[in-house]
C-alpha cells in the first residue's frame, strides 16, 4: 500500500473530526465521523489513483460516507446527516473553486486577446467539475439514505455478531 494514500486517509479523517468539532456534534459521535471521514477520503483517492476521475471518485467516496452513516446512525442513536455532513466536508474541492475565482477575476480584468481564450476554457472547466464533484457529494450522501429509509433510521435492524 502506497504511505501516501494512508497518510491522506488520516488527514482527511481529522478533517472529518475538526468540522464535526466545529458543528458541535455530541462526543460519542467523532470516532465514527473520523472513520467516516477517513473511509470517503480512502475510496475517492484511492478510486482516482486507479485512474477514476475527481468527480466519479467524489461520487464513490461520498457513497460509502451514506452507507457508514446509515449503518453508524443505527449504532448511535444519531440521525445520519448529523454524521455524515462533516464526514464529507472535506471531499469539496477548495482549490478548484478557488482557481475558477481567480479565473473569473482575469476575466473581468483586461485580459490580451491572445490568452482570453485560454482563461476562459480553464475557468468553466474548474468551474464545471466544482459544480459536478458538488452534486455527487450530496447526491452521493443522499442517495443511500433514501434508498434504506423506511420510517427512520432507528427502525433499520443490523445482525449483532456474538
Amino acid at each position: 500500500m502506497d504511505w501516501l494514500l494512508l497518510e491522506k486517509c488520516i488527514w482527511f479523517g481529522l478533517a472529518a473530526t475538526g468540522f464535526a468539532v466545529l458543528f458541535n456534534v455530541p462526543v460519542k459521535n467523532l470516532p465514527a465521523i473520523y472513520l467516516m471521514g477517513a473511509a470517503g477520503g480512502f475510496t475517492k483517492v484511492f478510486t482516482m489513483h486507479l485512474g477514476t476521475n475527481i468527480v466519479f471518485g467524489s461520487l464513490y467516496g461520498a457513497t460509502v460516507v451514506g452507507f457508514l452513516s446509515i449503518y453508524f446512525a443505527h449504532r448511535r442513536h444519531s440521525p445520519p446527516p448529523v454524521l455524515a455532513i462533516p464526514a464529507v466536508i472535506p471531499m469539496i474541492p477548495g482549490i478548484l473553486a478557488y482557481k475558477m475565482i481567480i479565473g473569473l477575476i482575469k476575466l473581468a480584468g483586461e485580459v490580451q486577446p491572445d490568452t482570453y481564450s485560454q482563461i476562459l476554457s480553464e475557468t468553466v472547466n474548474n468551474g464545471l467539475k466544482v459544480m459536478f464533484i458538488l452534486m455527487c457529494l450530496a447526491g452521493g450522501v443522499a442517495i443511500p439514505m433514501l434508498i434504506t429509509r423506511k420510517e427512520s433510521a432507528k427502525e433499520l435492524k443490523f445482525k449483532r455478531k456474538g
